[in-house]
């Protein structure tokens, strides 16, 4: 007997006619002779409409905070008691679980709280008494405070990933609006193409650089513990995409077609609007600048994307360093710097949130010269200006204006001939 783990994101239980096809869907692979395991998140647009409500109450937007983190997490424990029940209707056996009874054990930092330790022995005992078990994503709870915490935007993958590598499922299928990992988004990109399988290499660099289809941090301990992912349409019955382990040979794969007779040149095109630009202008260009620059970012918890250094002509003795970062952090970063300047030395901190970042992904930039030319002149062809690049083996990212963005994706996407012939289908709007 197989254990499957299942997530399902927002859109997929929007309303109740959505709650009833999951539950369906959850009951038919019980059926099929499969112990299952569910991660929910919260009801669609539930996560925003309490942040809403936070906002109109306390006249600021609210930061991360326990009371925040007590807040969200009452969306997801919304949907996974209406989802149980209604499986329960349907005349199977399920029960529900918060984070905290999943065994989801976190550091203690609100808003973005890591997974420290999973112990999943009520979900295992839940099954092994015939139960179909469902549990909150996106919790969990810090030991040492007995806080319930959150794991960030996305952070139900994460539960559901970490669940199955815990329990060691066979499989971990994560469930959305559209039918798989598409070669762009469909949203922006209609004629984006569906993948049938990627490398976890690169879906990793695609989630990290704004695919939204799986959260990085899932992608990350998926590919540490070897475990398969299946992203697939809780609206349909197609195949989805396989994202493929390190080392595929040690699993055994539904039919043939999952595993690729030879890497594409590209994957896909990943964009991201939720970055901005730091500038620290007039830095004295002596040994050490830049080390006292980002030690004050990193003693603030600011995590740091693209990186440049740049030597004016116009200014001698001085460098101007740019960062980009996620917007969120981007008033913390300006302020911290802002504290320092006399200690730092520099003239001034510019910020920039107008941005947006453009990557190319694929594994076959390796090995396939002439890849950053057609990049750079697709680019050039749709009148974009570049204002950062930064690379890997299997990536190209770019910094442009993000009144260009769409285009730019669009353009990037024809010139490798990433198009599909039909349009891709986005069954539930714009959640996930």
């Amino acid at each position: 007997m197989s254990l499957i783990v299942q997530k399902f994101g927002g859109s997929s239980v929007a309303d109740a006619d959505g709650i009833k096809r999951v539950a369906r869907r959850i009951v038919d692979t019980q059926k099929a002779g499969n112990d299952v395991v569910v991660v929910v998140s919260a009801m669609g647009d539930t996560t925003d409409e309490l942040l809403d409500l936070a906002e109109e109450a306390t006249n600021a937007v609210p930061g991360p905070s326990r009371e925040l983190d007590m807040l969200l997490t009452a969306g997801e424990r919304i949907s996974m008691a209406v989802l149980a029940m209604t499986v329960n209707s349907l005349g199977a056996k399920a029960q529900s679980f918060t984070g905290s009874q999943a065994g989801m054990i976190t550091d203690g930092v609100h808003g973005s709280a890591r997974l420290v330790e999973v112990n999943p022995d009520r979900i295992q005992k839940s099954v092994e008494q015939g139960n179909i078990a469902i549990v909150a994503g996106f919790q969990g709870m810090n030991r040492q405070t007995g806080d319930i915490t959150t794991l960030g935007r996305g952070g139900s993958d994460t539960t559901a990933v970490a669940l199955a590598a815990a329990m060691d499922a066979d499989v971990c299928e994560i469930y959305s609006d559209v039918d798989g990992v598409f070669t762009a988004d469909p949203r922006i990109v209609p004629s984006a193409r569906k993948l049938d399988t990627v490398t976890s290499e690169e879906m990793l660099e695609l989630a990290a650089n704004g695919a939204k289809i799986l959260h990085l941090r899932s992608v990350e301990y998926a590919r540490r513990f070897g475990l398969k992912l299946h992203v697939r349409s809780s609206f349909s019955q197609l195949d989805g995409t396989i994202v493929l382990p390190d080392n595929p040979e040690d699993f055994k794969f539904e039919n043939l077609k999952e595993i690729p007779l030879e890497q594409p040149l590209i994957s896909g095109v990943a964009h991201d609007r939720s970055q901005a630009k730091v500038t620290v202008v007039g830095v004295p260009d002596l040994p050490g600048s830049a080390a006292k620059v980002f030690g004050l970012l990193n003693e603030a918890d600011v995590n740091l994307d693209m990186i440049v250094q740049n030597v004016p002509t116009d200014r001698p003795n001085v460098t101007d360093i740019t960062f980009t970062l996620d917007q969120a952090q981007g008033g913390k970063a300006v302020e911290v710097l802002t504290n320092h300047k006399a200690e730092l030395g520099f003239a001034e901190v510019q910020y920039n949130d107008s941005i947006g970042k453009l990557s190319l992904v694929g594994a076959g930039m390796k090995a396939n010269p002439g890849i950053s030319f057609k990049f750079f002149d697709a680019l050039r062809e749709a009148g974009v200006n570049i204002e950062m690049i930064s690379t890997s083996e299997i990536r190209i990212s770019v910094i442009t204006d993000i009144e260009k963005l769409d285009e730019a994706v669009q353009a990037v996407h024809t010139a490798f001939d990433l198009d599909a012939d039909g349009e891709a289908t986005v069954y539930g709007g714009t959640g996930r």
